[in-house]
């Protein structure tokens, strides 16, 4: 079962941090959608079934869609200019994550899949073909 507990980062702000075997992670991330649940850090692993163009607005993020073994989908948005960008990423490929969860209709979008140079937010991860990406 989950252990639910606090991330107080430097500048005061608790964030609710939600720790879980990837078995699990399906479940948080399915309740955290039909409860329009948003801000929890989580972590779960899902199949590549669509790469999006790189968003180069502001911060670059790396996109793609995952499949969870439930059925729901993600976006993924992961900050390539705070961690290296997944090159050898392809539809097909599994991943683990462990990064913020927001919600929307679509299924939701994890970010936060990087470490925090300021250590004001819980570093997050994406690990594809043995190495992580932080």
């Amino acid at each position: 079962m989950a252990v639910a507990y606090q991330f107080t980062p430097s500048a005061g702000v608790s964030i609710p941090v939600i720790t879980a075997s990837v078995k699990n992670g399906d479940r948080l991330l399915r309740d955290a959608f039909k409860n329009r649940r948003s801000d929890l850090q989580v972590q779960g692993e899902g199949v590549v079934i669509k790469l999006l163009p790189d968003d180069l607005e502001g911060s670059r993020h790396q996109r793609f869609i995952i499949r969870l073994r439930s059925g729901q989908t993600l976006l993924i948005s992961h900050n390539i200019d705070l961690a290296p960008r997944i090159n050898s990423l392809q539809v097909g490929h599994s991943i683990r994550f462990y990064g913020e969860y927001e919600w929307n209709a679509q299924g939701g979008v994890i970010h936060w899949t990087h470490h925090d140079p300021a250590g004001n937010h819980a570093g997050g991860w994406i690990e594809h073909s043995g190495r992580r990406y932080q």
